[in-house]
């Protein structure tokens, strides 16, 4: 036997040994080792502070990378509008990054730029956020930086053309889309004569803001009391507490916020937006439900990551994976000031649009008749859980999870126990919110599709409105 031939009968030797403890190995082998005991969110250590004008101040050292992230957020935004005045406070934030009565817009932008950062505005329903990310080192120059653009914005005039122009082309294109179209019918018939249900300006209204109005919305809604400083990473905690007394210690404390209560509304009819020659209809299929101040929210939380809120969801297991009727289903419960509504939201194929429809009311009354197992309920909570701490993990999220708890008058333990609360939902429950809050027979459904292919679909599903 040569060289050779003794060499390949020796890996073939070994191989077949090889094959054979696997076997083996995987002949005993048990069913996997069950998963530890869930791990909560730890909420790091916080350092808070009132400023006289009533503004607050939290901080929070995090992380190990050399980095802070410093975020002003006022208690102003679209809930804050007029009528007539919708998205008047995206225009205000527009033209606050338009530069100070000191500084030009580049010249904020190079400021923060020579700290390793950038500064960013950006206005939703409850609040006006700005700041951003810096090295250690220049968090108290960050800070400086936030207070000039938050008390002594331009809001230069010059501007204000070319701000409505590019409001009035997002406009525009916005409106040639079936998500927005089905989000702006979907808020207004849950929020009618509620600053929640609208949700788009018309072309008049853009058209006719002045300075004026910009400037009287800015001077009636940001001020101290409606204010509070995060600064979240690494940094020199005396210094940055003194560049905040400094910068922020003799602002104006302005008015406290006066929230009108909404007072959502849901019942059963088909909202048809006809959009000759679509090749999907966009659902939006929803009611309101308890917002985040109820002990139900967690409960509300885990049913509809079950239902719809996850990749591993029933209706999206049902009409994108059996079915195929469309690719990205998700529902969620979408939160306000002490206020929320579940919606789920879909992007059909036109034909199968009176199916989509029924399916997903039918997943809903599945799991108002009879409750999940306790292993399809395991692996939502754990979902649920996991993706909770990850997105705790940064900087931002931590702000963002402190200025919710803020907003919503929440206690640190909403935070610190949600893990907990979690897990401690069982099937029961989960039934029990279903049969509570999501009552088929009260959500309105909005279509965007084909009027002359779906409407024949939808009249099983209530009256029909065009």
């Amino acid at each position: 036997m040569t060289m050779a031939t003794e060499l390949r009968c020796a890996v073939a030797t070994s191989l077949l040994l090889l094959v054979g403890a696997t076997q083996q190995v995987l002949a005993q082998k048990q069913s996997a080792p069950p998963a530890g005991p869930p791990r909560g969110f730890t909420l790091p250590e916080k350092h808070e502070i009132t400023l006289p004008n009533g503004m607050g101040v939290t901080l929070v050292q995090y992380g190990v990378l050399p980095k802070a992230d410093v975020a002003l957020i006022v208690r102003a935004g679209n809930v804050d509008e007029a009528a007539v005045q919708v998205s008047l406070a995206d225009v205000m934030g527009d033209l606050m990054a338009e530069g100070t009565t000191t500084r030009s817009a580049e010249a904020v932008a190079q400021a923060a730029a020579s700290m390793g950062g950038s500064i960013e505005i950006s206005v939703t329903m409850d609040q006006t956020r700005m700041g951003g990310s810096v090295l250690s080192e220049f968090a108290p120059r960050m800070v400086q930086l936030v207070a000039d653009v938050a008390r002594n914005p331009a809001l230069p005039d010059s501007e204000l053309s070319r701000i409505k122009a590019n409001r009035l082309r997002d406009l525009a294109v916005q409106m040639t889309q079936p998500q927005p179209i089905a989000l702006e019918k979907f808020r207004e018939v849950l929020y009618p004569d509620h600053p929640y249900g609208r949700v788009f300006p018309t072309p008049e209204m853009v058209q006719g803001f002045t300075i004026k109005d910009v400037r009287d919305f800015y001077a009636a809604n940001v001020g101290a009391a409606r204010s509070h400083l995060y600064v979240v990473g690494r940094f020199d905690a005396q210094a940055t507490e003194a560049a905040i007394r400094a910068a922020f210690g003799d602002w104006q404390r302005g008015e406290i916020e006066k929230v009108p209560a909404p007072h959502p509304v849901g019942s059963r009819a088909v909202y048809l937006i006809d959009r000759p020659g679509a090749v999907q209809s966009t659902l939006y299929i929803g009611l309101p439900v308890a917002g985040p101040t109820s002990s139900d929210y967690v409960p509300l939380l885990v049913t509809d990551a079950l239902l719809g809120g996850s990749f591993g969801s029933r209706i999206t297991s049902n009409i994108r994976e059996q079915k195929g009727y469309t690719y990205s289903p998700y529902s969620t419960v979408s939160t306000r000031y002490h206020d929320a509504y579940w919606v789920e939201q879909a992007d059909v194929t036109t034909k199968f649009t009176g199916p989509s429809i029924k399916e997903i009311l039918g997943e809903v009354e599945r799991l108002r008749k009879e409750p999940p197992s306790a292993d399809e309920l395991r692996g939502i909570q754990n979902y649920l859980a996991g993706t909770f701490v990850l997105q705790n993990s940064t900087r931002g999220g931590i702000i963002s999870q402190l200025s919710f708890v803020r907003l919503q008058g929440l206690g640190d333990d909403y935070l610190t126990d949600f893990v907990k609360r979690v897990h401690a939902v069982t099937p029961a429950e989960v039934q029990s919110i279903a049969l509570k809050y999501l009552d088929p027979n009260r959500m309105p459904i909005v279509v965007v599709g084909d009027r002359k292919v779906i409407e024949g679909q939808l009249g099983e599903f209530g009256k029909v409105v065009q």
